[in-house]
C-alpha cells in the first residue's frame, strides 16, 4: 500500500469504479462451479423508478430460508451490487441462506434519498414476495459494509418508522453512518489508508451536496443523526482500529446500547478498512470473519 501511494477519488473514476470487473456471464460460471445460481428481478425502486435485486441461492434449494439482505458498500457513488459475493458463501452453501443484493442508484446522479430509499423499497418488495423467493419473511437480516453498513442501519430505522418489514437484525461492517466530519479517527486517517477523511468526504458531498453537515439531514441518510434507536433490531457492530470509520461505530453501538437495543460491537486491533476482505488469510481477518458468522448463526437459528 506505501508503494501504491495515496488514493484520490475524482469523479472521472467513478465509472470504472462502478464495473463489475468481469461479464455476467463469467459471474454465473463462477457461482455455478461453487454450487450456486443467481437470478435478477426488476422491482420498484425510490418513485417507483424501477431497480434490481440480484437473487443468489443453492443450487436446488427448496423450502423456506432465511435471507440476507445484503447492502453493497463503495462511499455512496462506487461499488457493484454483484461484486463480493464470494464473501457470503459460508452463508449461502453452509447456512443455505438467500442472498439478495439490491442494485441501488448511486450518487452524485441519484443523491439522497435515492440510495437508501432504493435499499428500503427493496427490502419491502422482497418481504411481500417472500413465498415466491423461498424466503421465511420473519429471518430477514440487513446486511452492509461501509457505505452499505451506513445504508443497512438507514434502511432499518425506515422499517421502524414506517411500520415497514420486520428485519431480525442487522450486520454493520466498518459502517459509514456521519457526515460531520467530527472524530477523532477522521481527523487521524487524513490522507493514509484504504478510506481516508478525503474519500469519504468525496462520499457524502455526493450524497448531500449543500446539506452535509448542516442540521437539514435524515437520520436514514445518516444513521449516527438518529436522536432514537429504540426499538431497532439487534445489530453486529464492527470496525478496524486503524480506519477512519472507527469512533462513529463505536458511538453507533453505544447509542444502541442506551436506547436498549442488543448489540455486539468488536474493534479488531490494528485492523483498516476493508482489511478483512483485503486480506482474508490473516489471523485477525479469520477472528473476524468467525466472530460474524457466529453471531449470525446464533441469530438465525440452527435451522439456518
Amino acid at each position: 500500500m506505501d508503494e501504491r501511494g495515496g488514493f484520490h477519488l475524482t469523479a472521472e473514476m467513478l465509472p470504472g469504479m462502478r464495473e463489475l470487473g468481469m461479464t455476467e456471464a463469467q459471474l454465473d460460471e463462477g457461482l455455478r462451479a461453487r454450487g450456486l445460481e443467481r437470478r435478477s428481478v426488476t422491482v420498484p425502486g425510490h418513485l417507483g423508478d424501477p431497480i434490481s435485486l440480484a437473487v443468489i441461492q443453492r443450487t436446488g434449494r427448496t423450502g423456506p430460508a432465511a435471507c440476507a439482505y445484503a447492502i453493497h458498500g463503495g462511499g455512496m457513488v462506487f461499488g457493484h451490487h454483484l461484486g463480493n459475493l464470494d464473501s457470503y458463501d459460508e452463508w449461502l452453501l453452509v447456512h443455505d441462506v438467500v442472498l439478495v443484493s439490491p442494485d441501488y442508484r448511486l450518487a452524485p446522479e441519484h443523491p439522497d434519498p435515492y440510495p437508501v430509499e432504493d435499499c428500503y423499497a427493496g427490502l419491502v418488495w422482497t418481504a411481500a414476495h417472500a413465498d415466491e423467493l423461498g424466503i421465511d419473511p420473519e429471518r430477514i437480516l440487513l446486511v452492509g459494509q461501509s457505505a452499505g453498513g451506513g445504508l443497512a442501519a438507514g434502511t432499518a430505522l425506515l422499517a421502524r418508522d414506517r411500520g415497514g418489514p420486520e428485519v431480525i437484525g442487522q450486520v454493520l461492517i466498518s459502517p459509514m453512518l456521519d457526515d460531520r466530519d467530527a472524530t477523532c479517527s477522521a481527523r487521524q486517517f487524513d490522507g493514509v489508508g484504504v478510506a481516508d477523511r478525503a474519500m469519504v468526504g468525496f462520499g457524502w458531498d455526493a450524497l448531500l451536496g449543500d446539506r452535509r453537515g448542516g442540521d437539514d439531514v435524515s437520520a436514514a441518510a445518516a444513521p449516527a443523526r438518529a436522536s432514537d434507536l429504540g426499538g431497532l433490531p439487534p445489530a453486529y457492530v464492527d470496525c478496524g482500529s486503524a480506519e477512519v470509520f472507527r469512533d462513529e461505530t463505536v458511538a453507533f453501538a453505544s447509542a444502541l446500547w442506551a436506547a436498549g437495543v442488543q448489540a455486539e460491537l468488536h474493534v479488531w486491533p490494528g485492523a483498516f478498512h476493508g482489511s478483512s476482505s483485503m486480506l482474508p488469510t490473516a489471523t485477525l481477518s479469520r477472528r473476524a470473519t468467525h466472530a460474524v458468522r457466529e453471531w449470525t448463526g446464533r441469530l438465525l437459528g440452527p435451522d439456518a
